[in-house]
């Protein structure tokens, strides 16, 4: 059964950070891009971050960047998001999924999801 899990969620004070596991089972992560995205209530999902197969393309939302690292270990079958200097708007559901080789900041573009980690920012 091919399925990713996230982990690594909880609650921070601003400026905190926070490190986002996400789990591949069912399937080779070795040929797929991976792919962080977001949702806090009331507003669209909206892609963080993402990897492509070979870890030699990435992308960050613009929000995001020099704040947030991604990167994987395929022999560990894990993709990891690196959060620093967080701050309240960034309080989110954030989802990990997986797509085909490339990288892309579009949710269409990834066809399995997993179920979702809370990450609170907060004084």
């Amino acid at each position: 059964q091919v399925q990713i899990v996230e982990s690594g969620g909880g609650s921070v004070q601003p400026g905190g950070s926070l490190r986002l596991s996400c789990v591949a089972s069912g399937f080779i992560l070795d040929y797929s891009a991976i792919g962080w995205f977001r949702q806090a209530p009331g507003k669209e999902r909206e892609g963080v971050s993402c990897i492509s197969s070979t870890g030699g393309s990435t992308y960050y939302l613009n929000s995001v960047k020099g704040r947030f690292f991604i990167d994987r270990d395929n022999s560990k079958k894990t993709v990891y998001l690196q959060m620093n200097s967080l701050k309240p708007e960034d309080t989110a559901v954030y989802y990990c999924a997986k797509g085909r080789y490339y990288c892309s900041g579009l949710d269409k573009e990834y066809n399995v999801w997993g179920q979702g980690t809370q990450v609170t920012v907060s004084s």
